[in-house]
């Protein structure tokens, strides 16, 4: 009997612990979390992050001597047979040699400059990538926060509206009321519930964006996000636009481009210049006749017409790049700028919001629903004053996610840490 009541209070008590659990919500998970685990596991990411770790070894191949010759060589004389005549003639032989080009000096040195700058160029468009993901985290994860917040508002809204039907209903059923206004709020009801699907749809398609940027398994849990809140901007606009040119990525991109260029050109104006060649060669004759030793020396004139088409081209290289780089550093700047107007604009109509809008629609909906509960208003006035305060909650919250996506994109232009 005691066993029994055991086992009984143990399986109550275990009923209670699994229902709240079950009615606990998700742990939220912050955003800094989930950058660190793009930035680790993005696959993207970590191709380009080997891209630029190759580059890295191009420079000493292109700044190492080319690779040695090795000869070997037999000469007979009266017979194709192999040393036919060596032991009879003092043209048979067998010669041992080696060779080695040298390039005019400075080549190899300024063309190992072109490869590191082209590294830097590889390495800069690797943090770019990582900013541009990063960038991709941020937006998703508002995104999916401001979702959550506004299935919770049309909740509300909706747990508002259907006693509201009841009444409505009840008063219909005694003749007190309208049918046109009852059907009008079921009308809205329905409508609410097609907006809760609609923002669950885009949820789900939210989490598999933001999975597949974290490398996470499609069938892992569900990312919580935290509650979205305002992040105020303590950065002036010349503040911001002075960050672009040292922090700005595709700037940076676009900085190491020009170096790059500069660097070709040097190494075109220098390939203009004489190659060497030296090689050495050991002939053993037979025993009655002396060897013969033999060096030479060689020299590669490069065609003037072909080295000066490489200047000129590696010339107008530079000035596009250089131009390239105008016009992404204008562009930054303007981006700069409208995201600066986006955040401090939003900024006042949260405030306005806050203060104003949301509090008098709910003082309003108040008042109305007192008098309709008391029989001294219609019931068309209270709908209306319900959808009104939904219109501003949803307004706000969408003001809200416009400033914190401006503040995002900030950061990307200027490497600040904003939000």
């Amino acid at each position: 009997m005691k066993v029994a009541l055991y086992w009984t209070a143990a399986l109550v008590l275990a009923a209670g612990i699994l229902a709240s659990a079950e009615d606990m919500p998700a742990k939220s998970t912050p955003l800094a979390q989930l950058i660190a685990e793009a930035e680790a596991n993005n696959s993207q990411i970590s191709a380009a992050d080997h891209s630029s770790k190759a580059a890295t070894y191009v420079a000493q191949q292109v700044t190492t001597l080319p690779d040695p010759q090795f000869t070997v060589q037999q000469l007979s004389v009266g017979s194709p047979r192999p040393f036919a005549g060596f032991s009879n003639n003092n043209f048979a032989y067998i010669g041992f040699g080696a060779s080695q080009d040298l390039p005019y000096p400075g080549k190899l040195r300024l063309k190992g400059e072109v490869a590191d700058r082209q590294a830097d160029t590889q390495h800069a468009q690797a943090d770019q990538l990582r900013s541009l993901v990063d960038e991709q985290v941020k937006l998703v994860y508002l995104r999916l926060a401001y979702n959550g917040a506004t299935v919770a508002i049309l909740q509300k809204n909706d747990a508002v509206l259907q006693p509201l039907i009841e009444s409505g209903l009840s008063r219909y059923s005694v003749g007190q009321g309208s049918q046109a206004e009852v059907l009008r709020a079921e009308l809205e009801h329905t409508k609410l519930l097609r907006e809760i699907t609609m923002h669950h749809q885009e949820m789900g398609q939210l989490q598999a964006d933001l999975k597949q940027l974290l490398h996470r398994s499609q069938d892992s849990e569900d990312i919580t996000p935290e509650q979205l809140s305002a992040t105020p901007l303590r950065y002036t606009s010349e503040e911001l636009q002075a960050l672009v040119q040292d922090h700005n990525p595709s700037v940076h991109t676009d900085v190491s481009a020009v170096q790059k260029q500069a660097a070709q050109l040097k190494s075109a104006q220098r390939d203009g210049k004489p190659d060497f060649n030296i090689a050495y060669m050991f002939q053993q004759t037979g025993a009655d006749f002396p060897d013969y030793y033999m060096l030479t020396l060689n020299m590669k004139l490069p065609r003037h017409k072909r080295a000066e088409g490489e200047v000129e081209e590696a010339t107008e290289m530079l000035h596009g790049s250089k131009q390239e780089l105008d016009s992404q550093m204008q562009q930054q700047l303007a981006e700069v700028q409208k995201q600066y107007v986006a955040a401090t604009t939003t900024e006042k109509l949260l405030k306005e919001y806050q203060e104003g809008l949301i509090p008098q629609s709910q003082a309003v909906l108040r008042s109305e629903e007192a008098a309709y509960q008391s029989n001294k208003q219609q019931f068309a006035p209270v709908l209306s004053s319900l959808l009104d305060v939904l219109s501003f909650e949803h307004d706000y919250q969408q003001a809200l996610l416009d400033h914190e996506i401006a503040l995002a994109h900030l950061e990307t232009l200027t490497g600040a840490t904003i939000r």
